[in-house]
């Protein structure tokens, strides 16, 4: 009996010792906050890359939900797992929502979360200029938003997390919202702007109006019979990285509905993340086996 009891007790241990805890990207209120409960606190949550395979990489997630809620587990979780078994560290943002936050404050989240990490880069062993963003549906808007909005920093500030880049040095955007015109996610346009956004908002949180050359480096998918986010917004910001020479890789697979996370069971849509590993030993971010 006693000897079951200390299995119980280790496996306990190792339960608590593996959690993941959430940083609060501000240690008091965050820019513009309304309030004071959970939905009012943006934070990230670090998923270490086992230290026998960790490449030294490290990638901010941002899940999906239409502005108004998140996909913490299919879109998170379960994808800064996927990102450990191939060697990079994750960090999962939960960022602020509409109704009660639009823009800017998503966009502040992010940023802060690409700060944070980069700023700590050496507490969490990984190197500050090997940090990508990826983001799915609503979340893909967001982290192509960073890949258009970023900057380098504020060097006059004394909060060391503010002086440097929110720049992500590769961005990888899975069945995302892109445009804020013809063929936008209505809802997430209207969490993110309001009901009636003037069309200068509309034109700045369109991203493939956004792109320059110092957009980093670009991995897409989506799926043709998308029925929720029309795949012409993979096809706007593929036309316009093209036009700007920004180096990406471009996934349309004939049958791939809307929220399809990782894969699941199906063997065809399950091949992106082979595909994206393949594309991250190229960007030096996984190692070769």
């Amino acid at each position: 009996m006693k000897f079951l009891w200390l299995i119980l007790l280790f496996s306990l241990f190792m339960i608590f010792a593996n959690a993941q805890t959430p940083i609060r990207l501000w240690e008091g209120d965050a820019p513009n906050a309304n309030g004071k409960e959970a939905i009012d606190i943006p934070t990230i949550t670090p998923y270490p890359a086992p230290k026998d395979k960790a490449t030294g990489a490290a990638i901010v997630v941002l899940p999906g939900g239409g502005y108004r809620n998140l996909s913490d587990v299919k879109e998170g979780s379960a994808v800064a797992e996927y990102l450990n078994s191939i060697g990079i560290t994750a960090f999962v943002l939960k960022y602020r929502l509409g109704p009660k936050y639009g823009q800017p404050n998503q966009l502040l989240d992010a940023s802060r979360a690409m700060r944070m990490v980069r700023s700590r880069a050496g507490e969490w062993g990984i190197d500050p200029n090997r940090i990508g963003i990826l983001g799915f549906s609503a979340g893909g808007h967001l982290a192509s938003t960073m890949a258009t909005h970023f900057d380098s920093g504020n060097p006059n500030t004394t909060e060391e997390i503010e002086k440097v880049s929110s720049r992500p040095d590769l961005q990888i955007l899975i069945y995302p919202v892109i445009t804020m015109g013809e063929f936008t996610h209505k809802g997430s346009k209207q969490n993110l702007l309001g009901d009636n956004p003037s069309e200068e908002l509309v034109k700045k949180y369109s991203n493939e109006l956004q792109i320059s050359k110092d957009t980093p480096p670009t991995f897409i998918v989506q799926g043709v019979d998308d029925k929720t986010v029309p795949m012409e917004n993979s096809l706007l910001y593929v036309q316009s990285l093209r036009k700007n020479n920004v180096p990406f890789e471009f996934h349309l697979y004939e049958h791939g509905p809307h929220g399809f996370g990782l894969g699941g069971n199906d063997p065809i849509l399950s091949t992106w993340k082979d595909r994206l590993a393949a594309w991250l030993i190229m960007r030096n971010f996984v190692k070769r086996n």
